[in-house]
């Protein structure tokens, strides 16, 4: 179910603002989300293009997700007004297999990705957090520009979201899901059952 856009994180809830700081706390949260957008983009690189395995690179590329991606609040958004509707058990499950499918997917094909680069632009404050620009390149393709949007609630800065020239993979996610539950009677338990064959796959 998870689109293969999800890729271009290899590096996948539009939130509330409540209320913009003061001018130099928001050119703080700028400045941070900027420099923690750089220094992924840093350390996606070093590992894709880096010596070792596929299985070491996975591993690693693994371990930057789960530190800079807010999995569990992208999950509860690509599952929509569903969320409410599952029960706890559901929503644990759900959650769990969300984060192994976006494992397999964005781990699947770093051999794709050999000589990416990526070239961080400016943030700037939208509904939705902190948007942080950037161009990603790869040999033999035209340049992607794909914008970062970086939520600072929680007191650190996390991915919340990627817009792929102008798509969000949030929003196309949770459209997907929401179509494929009403082929399925809204069922919950047939989007985590189609999960679970999707996790089973290897990566």
């Amino acid at each position: 179910m998870l689109t293969r856009r999800i890729l271009l994180l290899s590096a996948s809830t539009i939130l509330a603002v409540r209320g913009l700081p003061s001018s130099p706390a928001r050119a703080q949260n700028l400045d941070q989300a900027a420099a923690f957008i750089a220094q992924t983009g840093t350390d996606i690189v070093t590992v894709v293009n880096g010596p070792g395995s596929v299985a070491d690179k996975q591993k690693q590329l693994q371990a930057i997700i789960d530190r800079t991606v807010d999995v569990n609040e992208v999950a509860r958004f690509c599952l929509g007004r569903f969320w409410r509707t599952a029960s706890a058990e559901q929503q644990k499950e759900y959650q769990e297999l969300f984060h192994r499918v976006l494992m397999i997917n964005i781990t699947g094909k770093i051999g794709e990705y050999q000589g990416v680069t990526i070239a961080v632009g400016r943030a700037q404050p939208r509904e939705g957090g902190i948007v942080v620009a950037s161009t990603v390149s790869r040999p033999g393709n035209p340049p992607s520009k794909v914008d970062w949007v970086v939520s600072t609630e929680s007191g650190s800065p996390k991915i919340v979201d990627l817009i792929a020239e102008g798509t969000s993979l949030r929003l196309t996610q949770r459209s997907d899901y929401s179509a494929y539950l009403a082929r399925n009677n809204n069922s919950v338990q047939v989007l985590i059952d189609a999960l679970k064959q999707q996790a089973s796959q290897p990566g």
